[in-house]
């Protein structure tokens, strides 16, 4: 079977497409949801939902395969959008659908507040607000650029966290980062741990030199009832902020 190909400029597309936009747009209004805030992913569903119109004569969700070799198309769950899957468990369990196109008003906040923290940790075009510096707190794993913005954030007042290197005494005494709060070596991590002072409810942040100690780590912290570990994913070597010789 040859690839079935769709102008997408076409006038009957085009036709379709906008045929579809005003039904996910009559989606949200019924139910309460809001887009996604990334448009191109919306688009790119939308797409899928009016190339599958035209295709199969219903608007399946794009992102499952369609069998159309019996004598009517059919697909996975029976997933014609809104598909009954985002609707009972998806939506309400994960705040958004398979797809991503359709979401609470809740998750779509969300998303927004982490979409502007990356823009402005990754560009420094700004400080970040006390929401996003709770939400950037509580990742599990954190790049260099957004270790240093909480970093800072925390010297202004706007966060509290602890910050645990976990590498040896000699490679702390060769360099580590400024504003680090506590040495806890591998090594001899639960014999020295009870030294740095820790509370199993407050935001602690672990690294290493190349990240794979401090996840090691962090999987001990959180089966020992500590609740919000953090982790520098790729270590003090991606670090650019002050290093303390």
């Amino acid at each position: 079977m040859s690839i079935i190909k769709i102008d997408i400029n076409s006038h009957e597309f085009q036709a379709e497409l906008e045929k579809t936009i005003d039904f996910t747009d009559k989606v949200l209004s019924q139910f309460g949801w809001q887009y996604h805030p990334e448009a191109e992913l919306n688009e790119g569903v939308q797409l899928g939902l009016a190339r599958n119109k035209m295709m199969y004569g219903k608007r399946f969700c794009p992102c499952f395969m369609v069998d159309s070799s019996g004598d009517k198309p059919k697909s996975v769950d029976d997933r014609v959008c809104p598909c009954k899957p985002a609707i009972e468990n998806e939506i309400p369990t994960d705040g958004t659908c398979h797809c991503g196109i359709y979401c609470t008003p809740e998750f779509a906040a969300k998303k927004r507040l982490e979409m502007d923290m990356k823009e402005i940790v990754h560009n420094h075009s700004r400080g970040l607000s006390k929401d996003e510096c709770e939400l950037l707190v509580n990742k599990a794993e954190l790049d260099a650029d957004e270790l240093l913005s909480l970093i800072e954030a925390r010297e202004l007042g706007m966060t509290k966290f602890k910050l645990i290197d976990v590498r040896e005494h000699m490679e702390w005494q060769m360099g580590h980062i400024k504003g680090a709060d506590a040495l806890v070596p591998t090594s001899s991590f639960f014999q020295v741990l009870d030294d740095a002072k820790l509370s199993k409810d407050e935001n602690i942040i672990l690294y290493c030199h190349v990240g794979s100690r401090s996840a090691h780590c962090a999987r001990i912290l959180g089966d020992m009832g500590y609740e919000k570990i953090g982790n520098l994913t790729r270590g003090i070597v991606s670090y650019a902020g002050e290093i303390v010789r």
